[in-house]
């Protein structure tokens, strides 16, 4: 996976975006796509295999699988991964290109656990995935399980952000990279993000620093942050990450961050603003959060999985 591969993912995005939103899948969008690259590549790149499809000079279709590898964590943590995953999108005008991603993904996992999060609103797809032995991951559409939903708002009405006193927001360009990468691992802590991996999101095309916004805290700590991905041919703005320090919670600052970030949005020319989180029913936080600014559901994912013995 290159720089430019993940350009061509984004310009398909775009196209898929602009005439089926809902089948744009969780980790194809145009801002998820630049943002796990840029922050991973450096340090997983040699798992993510990647096939591209194309059609008369324009990408139709992409699958990038993450194989087996270890995750270390800022915490010293280190973390197996021994099964698969599949990222991937079709342009629904080439729907039954998924077939050869599915083989794609197949030969390449060979017998490792597989799974992926087609979107719960391709049906084509669906039937197709189950005709190669994927079945509904049921762990993950559990109370407390890690499939997404897309969340999305226009921008014709934004209240106005108000912070708590001492409190101020901030750009990336502003506060420089070292409070914009302790920012992000205050908020996830234990992380796997490095000053390294916000090298790579700053590498990716579609990045901009005065489109990442933080929450400056009256003790200069960065106490929330978030960077929004402008799709200009879309006129649309995702927010991806959202955090928050622990220690800062329940104050009112993501709310804020998220309608300043809409206003500066807007006056970049976009129009809507999508956002994703977690839809199962023990991840309460960030839904509440999304919905209490105005976003809506879009889309989710329908979480797949196919086992060792299942061919």
């Amino acid at each position: 996976m290159t720089a430019a591969d993940v350009r061509l993912m984004q310009g398909l995005a775009q196209r898929v975006t602009a005439t089926r939103p809902d089948l744009v899948n969780s980790d194809a969008s145009f801002g998820e796509l630049a943002w796990i690259w840029g922050k991973g590549h450096a340090g997983h790149g040699a798992s993510w295999p990647r096939r591209l499809w194309f059609a008369g000079g324009d990408l139709v279709a992409w699958g990038w699988a993450s194989l087996p590898h270890q995750v270390r964590k800022s915490d010293g943590s280190v973390k197996d991964v021994t099964g698969a995953y599949l990222a991937y999108q079709v342009h629904p005008d080439h729907a039954g290109l998924v077939d050869e991603v599915i083989d794609w993904y197949d030969a390449t996992a060979a017998d490792i656990e597989r799974t992926v999060l087609p979107s719960a609103a391709d049906e084509f797809a669906l039937k197709r995935w189950a005709a190669h032995g994927y079945e509904t991951d049921l762990a993950s559409l559990g109370d407390t399980g890690s499939w997404t939903q897309l969340n999305e708002r226009d921008l014709i009405d934004v209240e106005q952000p108000v912070l708590p006193a001492g409190f101020r927001f901030r750009t990336a360009d502003e506060a420089g990279p070292k409070a914009a990468v302790q920012a992000h691992l205050d908020a996830w802590a234990p992380s796997t993000y490095t000053a390294e991996s916000y090298q790579g999101v700053r590498q990716t095309a579609t990045y901009r620093g005065d489109l990442h916004i933080l929450v400056e805290a009256p003790d200069a700590t960065m106490a929330s942050s978030t960077i929004m991905w402008l799709d200009e041919a879309n006129k649309t703005a995702e927010f991806e990450p959202v955090g928050t320090h622990p220690g800062y919670r329940r104050l009112g600052l993501g709310r804020a961050m998220l309608l300043h970030g809409m206003h500066l949005a807007r006056a970049a020319g976009a129009t809507h603003t999508t956002v994703a989180c977690l839809g199962a029913s023990g991840h309460p936080k960030a839904r509440g959060l999304f919905s209490s600014v105005g976003f809506r559901e879009l889309s989710r994912d329908a979480p797949l999985i196919k086992t060792r013995t299942a061919g």
